[in-house]
């Protein structure tokens, strides 16, 4: 017959050890693209892992805790499409931890695997680089209750960890979906690996495309000279597999609204994809859209734009559309959002600029 106190001993010490592992090593499963050529493990983690070094990488190489399709690997592996690589690699400093902040969130669906969000404008993702804190994650950690580094969420199941799924630009409005247990990140990440999440996006952009409907294939990869910005490769070993759809849902002379669905989610993918066509996003500073890049040069057009500007002052792009299956019910979920005011209230100007235009041309 078993003995209780020892039973509760050794139930007691794994719990601890669990709470030892949660506090001092950070886990993440991903799954290789689709579209992704060999590279070393080391510099695909650094691309897809926000404040993680080199150093911190190979030592948990050394030590075996990156394994790759549930095998350990050594410095000079390159990771191959479809390949699932778990890591559980020690945690920075203290100071690099997440610090819990009350920042409102706009949930608009929440049960106990999935939350979804509708991110504002002007709120990161994640902390990164000059911004150590005010973060979507920070928010999380502070709705969540929990203590900070570990992110950890008290459920019936245990304890485990929100996973972001997928991310939106600081300065892009709309909808995200958010895992809140392992089967949540293991489904959805398999959804969005096989394309099946459903993502819709509105978009101002300028000039107006050649034909109504279309779809822009074309690797994206950080810009040869400037380090701010995503562009277009040539070179089919440059850059990651990207694929937007695209289809125009109203013609306004110079600008147009434009509807774009996510086959592939690159960095900056619809900005950059749709800047390769001529049609840069209006008002996105990064790629140059908050100048005149269509139109005339009379300073009275000139002085419209640019309260255009001011009704929206960020990017006019909009993740409006969300849908994916959840992963325990198995039930279809879709969402959609409207775009902000200053989204709406540009769009009318634009509107009023071309009932204008006519109603002197017939005069």
């Amino acid at each position: 017959m078993a003995n209780p106190s020892k039973t509760n001993f050794s139930s007691k010490k794994k719990e601890e050890e669990d709470n030892l592992t949660s506090k001092f090593y950070e886990e993440r499963t991903i799954i290789v693209d689709k579209g992704q050529r060999p590279i070393r493990i080391d510099k695909y983690l650094m691309d897809r892992v926000e404040n993680i070094t080199r150093n911190r990488i190979q030592k948990a190489i050394q030590l075996g805790t990156i394994l790759v399709d549930e095998k350990s690997i050594k410095a000079s592996f390159k990771v191959l499409p479809g390949q699932v690589v778990h890591m559980r690699i020690p945690r920075a400093s203290m100071a690099e931890e997440i610090i819990p902040q009350n920042i409102p969130l706009d949930i608009r669906y929440e049960d106990d695997d999935v939350m979804v969000i509708y991110k504002p404008a002007g709120l990161v993702v994640h902390p990164g680089y000059g911004n150590a804190s005010g973060t979507l994650i920070n928010a999380l950690a502070y709705y969540f209750g929990n203590d900070g580094a570990s992110m950890m969420n008290k459920t019936e199941e245990g304890y485990e960890r929100p996973w972001l799924i997928h991310r939106i630009d600081k300065d892009t409005t709309g909808l995200m979906v958010i895992a809140k247990t392992e089967l949540a990140m293991t489904s959805l990440s398999k959804q969005f690996f096989n394309r099946t999440i459903h993502r819709r996006y509105w978009a101002i952009v300028w000039s107006e495309p050649w034909e109504t409907e279309g779809t822009i294939i074309g690797n994206i990869g950080r810009h040869p000279t400037n380090r701010m910005q995503m562009s277009v490769h040539e070179d089919e070993n440059e850059g990651k597999h990207a694929v937007t759809h695209y289809k125009v849902l109203e013609r306004l002379y110079y600008v147009s609204l434009v509807e774009c669905r996510l086959e592939t989610g690159r960095t900056h993918q619809i900005r950059v994809h749709m800047k390769h066509m001529g049609h840069t996003i209006f008002n996105d500073s990064r790629y140059g859209g908050d100048r005149v890049l269509k139109g005339t040069v009379f300073t009275k057009y000139r002085r419209f734009v640019e309260n255009c500007f001011d009704a929206l002052p960020h990017q006019a792009l909009h993740a409006k559309e969300l849908g994916f299956v959840h992963p325990r019910s198995g039930e279809k979920m879709f969402f959609d959002s409207e775009p902000t005011d200053g989204f709406m209230k540009c769009l009318e100007r634009w509107r009023t600029y071309v009932e204008g235009r006519k109603n002197l041309l017939e005069d």
